[in-house]
């Protein structure tokens, strides 16, 4: 799990850290709505003062998490009418696409996974984390938030091999950061697919799954699927197949029966098999 550690999750309740320009909020969610009505209480905790500003951000960045305004009942509907599919729906009804807090977060984790086992990646982002991330103590528990672009811009190159331990993904991660420090948040919220898409293979180290990760689970754009993906396609086959292997032309085939929601389907897939 790409988050593993970074937060305190119990029946109800979500605690977690974020960093939003320099100043450290831990925020605590806590359900009080069902799977059809979706609300959340949340409280705020920092060391400094929260402007409006920053509770605005915050709170932004908290419902892109959870994607609580998803409102899944469309998709619902095509999925019901998928045969293979329906069960999974039924399954996992209501659940809606956790996401990373930042698309910077998400693009640096794809470059820890580059040919290098998830466990290990994993303990690598705790590293960066400890190293560049700011904390915060709340109720007796330290949260660490992920760092900020800037923080691991400045940041000596050395520092960050001693951390990440690869010449080419230290390389890949600087170059990410770099990248995430100069873009406006509003051409990555707004700008079409393919422009975004193509701003994001031109950062070194972000290939065409990379891109795709970064989109659906980053930024939201629920319409793409990462077709180069082989734990998809097991699902897939698993679900469609019937004991025989997809190719990658009939899982594009089924998934563009999804439309915008494709991104959610193959979600889904991976979660409920």
């Amino acid at each position: 799990m790409p988050t593993k550690q970074e937060q305190t999750v119990s029946v109800h309740t979500l605690t977690k850290a974020i960093s939003i320009d320099g100043q450290t909020i831990v925020f605590q969610l806590i359900s009080i709505g069902t799977a059809e009505n979706t609300r959340l209480e949340y409280t705020l905790f920092s060391a400094e003062p929260i402007s409006e500003e920053t509770q605005s951000a915050v709170v932004e960045r908290m419902t892109f998490f959870l994607s609580m305004k998803d409102d899944l009942q469309p998709f619902y509907h095509i999925g019901r009418e998928d045969v293979d599919f329906a069960p999974i729906i039924e399954i996992l009804y209501g659940y809606h696409q956790v996401k990373f807090l930042t698309p910077f977060e998400n693009a640096c984790w794809a470059v820890l996974t580059q040919r290098n086992p998830t466990k290990l990646a994993q303990k690598t982002k705790q590293a960066l984390i400890e190293k560049y991330g700011n904390q915060l103590e709340v109720q007796g528990k330290v949260y660490r938030a992920f760092p900020e672009p800037i923080q691991l811009v400045v940041a000596h190159y050395d520092e960050i091999l001693k951390v990440i331990r690869n010449d080419r993904r230290a390389e890949y991660l600087i170059a990410t950061a770099r990248a995430f420090s100069e873009v406006d948040d509003d051409f990555l919220k707004s700008a079409p697919d393919e422009e975004v898409e193509a701003w994001l293979r031109n950062i070194k180290g972000i290939g065409e799954w990379s891109a795709t990760f970064i989109m659906i689970r980053g930024l939201g754009r629920t319409e793409y699927i990462p077709l180069t993906e082989t734990r998809l396609l097991e699902a897939a086959s698993k679900v469609y197949g019937h004991g025989k292997e997809l190719s990658r032309e009939e899982l594009k085939r089924l998934a563009e029966r999804y439309g915008a929601w494709q991104g959610y389907w193959a979600h889904y897939l991976r979660v409920g098999t």
